[in-house]
């Protein structure tokens, strides 16, 4: 392979031969064999949690029955909050926690996975002038936030009003008719959610850690647990001196006494010609409510966002939540109310929903927005650390204190908590990201892997070129995805590495590109 299609960190590659090798090592029965933790589950907290532990001198393994970021972690909005409405409510910790880490991730540790993005909020004839002045007053503490998080002026922009005119030239698919203006506010955008977690886990791999997908955990214990490989079905045991359970929504399923309550937030799929040129994210208020919101979220990729909801859900927890008819017509509503062209049912392309993790207290009563999105940490009587509650934003200080719990549960010697300073797979300095001579999309995907990346096309045109008319994805990203990400079917591909498949008809198309990404790679190997 060509050395300039190689990954920039290395000891980062995921691949099929990997796993299957480090899956033999763990299973082989040997003294070294035996590591100082087991995480289970492989979102976000999890996978931060590996990176964690491996960067403080110990030694990792981070199992998940599915594949990286297969559950709540990208079904998220793919923003970084600063925080802004936790402080609204409340709950000061948790806003300046969240402003913290958005600071860190844009500055530090993911500045090309993580940008500033522009929001307008619509004064439109539904929103009172006393609720425009307290959304105004709420802009400004969460700038306050950014300051009291270190984050630079030149990374998150000041807040400002906007008039008519200018609100409507960030966003045309306004409704004209009694627009007063908007506000202008800033927050932190993902590339991409499972892009995220895709990094945490490889740069966790080349500080050692063993990642494993496929490795369904069917029994905890203290010391270990025991796993079943999806690939074959044969069982094992892992050994361990510590255990962090970090299976997010099915965590309660793996200990006892950890009880949650789940919540579904849905987004809608549509395609960026239906709302026209939008420079900008939306807030639009739901009406009848003092502070909550549904987002419009431009993806750059032809498509945008529409979310999100906040419902409970009862009663077992699927692999993939369906999004039901309510949650649909409830945003295509609010929608409608704002803006100045027809968004029908017909023009949903796609729609997905994720289920967070709530922590169900005792106390807590009536509805899921109104639980706490602080994060706990909890240690079982038998010695297992489990972390829930929280939200992808806060995910590295999440992990900072699974791990620290799980030091002290199983006795470990282990270095300071390093992840506040280490770079992810493909961060570099912004000037340096903005000299490389590729597309501003790879950049955005790929940081200072984009050049690699690229090259793969280089060496074969056919895979330069986009597996989907409409959307820029390429085969050589795919081929990418199968070499150095991890994905091992057809589903990775499509669903987490890319996300051409949140649109069922673009999938189909994809399909056959995926497959030749993975028979070529089985051919190099």
């Amino acid at each position: 392979m060509n050395p300039t299609s190689s990954p920039a960190l290395p000891g980062s590659s995921l691949n099929a031969r990997r796993r299957l090798r480090e899956l033999d090592r763990l299973a082989d029965g040997q003294a070294d064999s035996v590591v100082d933790v087991l995480v289970v589950g492989l979102g976000a907290t999890g996978a931060g949690a590996a990176l964690d532990a491996a960067t403080r001198g110990l030694t990792v393994a981070a199992i998940d029955a599915h594949d990286l970021a297969f559950g709540t972690s990208r079904w998220s909005s793919k923003l970084i909050h600063g925080g802004l409405r936790y402080l609204a409510s409340g709950q000061l910790d948790v806003a300046h926690e969240s402003a913290v880490e958005r600071g860190i991730l844009m500055e530090r540790t993911a500045p090309h996975l993580v940008r500033a993005q522009p929001f307008v909020l619509p004064l439109t004839p539904l929103v009172s002038r006393g609720q425009a002045a307290l959304a105004r007053a709420g802009f400004l503490a969460g700038d306050m936030l950014r300051v009291g998080a270190r984050t630079s002026r030149s990374t998150l922009p000041q807040p400002r009003t906007l008039s008519a005119v200018e609100t409507r030239h960030l966003a045309p698919a306004l409704r004209p008719t009694g627009l007063r203006g908007g506000l202008l506010s800033w927050d932190g955008k993902l590339s991409d959610d499972a892009r995220l977690v895709t990094a945490i886990a490889r740069t966790a791999a080349a500080y050692g850690a063993r990642i494993l997908t496929r490795t369904r955990a069917l029994e905890l214990h203290r010391d270990g647990a025991l796993v079943r490989d999806e690939t074959t079905g044969q069982e094992l045991r892992i050994r361990a001196r510590t255990v962090i359970n970090a299976a997010g929504v099915w965590a309660g399923g793996l200990v006892d006494d950890v009880r949650l309550r789940p919540s579904r937030g849905t987004h809608l799929v549509l395609r960026s010609e239906d709302l026209g040129r939008l420079s900008a994210g939306l807030h639009i208020p739901i009406p009848g409510e003092t502070n909550r919101f549904v987002l419009v979220l431009p993806q750059g990729d032809g498509r945008v966002y529409v979310g999100l909801t906040d419902e409970p859900v009862d009663g077992d927890i699927p692999d993939v939540p369906e999004v039901p008819e309510t949650d649909i017509g409830f945003l295509l509503d609010v929608l409608g109310s704002a803006l100045d062209v027809t968004v029908q049912r017909a023009d949903v392309v796609g729609a997905f929903a994720g289920l967070r993790p709530l922590l169900d207290t005792r106390d807590a009563a009536g509805r899921t927005a109104d639980i706490s999105r602080k994060h706990a940490v909890l240690t079982s009587p038998s010695g297992v650390v489990t972390v829930v509650g929280g939200k992808l934003t806060t995910y590295r200080r999440m992990a900072q204190d699974a791990v620290d719990a799980a030091v002290a549960a199983g006795g470990l010697t282990a270095g300071p908590c390093r992840t506040a300073s280490v770079p992810l797979v493909g961060a570099a300095r912004p000037q340096t990201l903005a000299g490389l001579d590729v597309p501003a999309r790879l950049v955005y995907r790929y940081g200072s892997e984009a050049p690699a990346v690229q090259a793969l096309g280089l060496e074969d045109p056919a895979l330069a070129k986009p597996v989907v008319p409409g959307h820029p994805v390429t085969g050589a990203e795919l081929v990418w995805a199968v070499r150095h990400e991890g994905a091992l079917d057809t589903s990775d591909l499509l669903d987490r590495r890319t996300r051409i498949g949140l649109v069922p008809e673009d999938r189909s198309t994809a399909e056959g590109a995926a497959l030749d990404a993975l028979a070529r790679t089985a051919q190099v190997e």
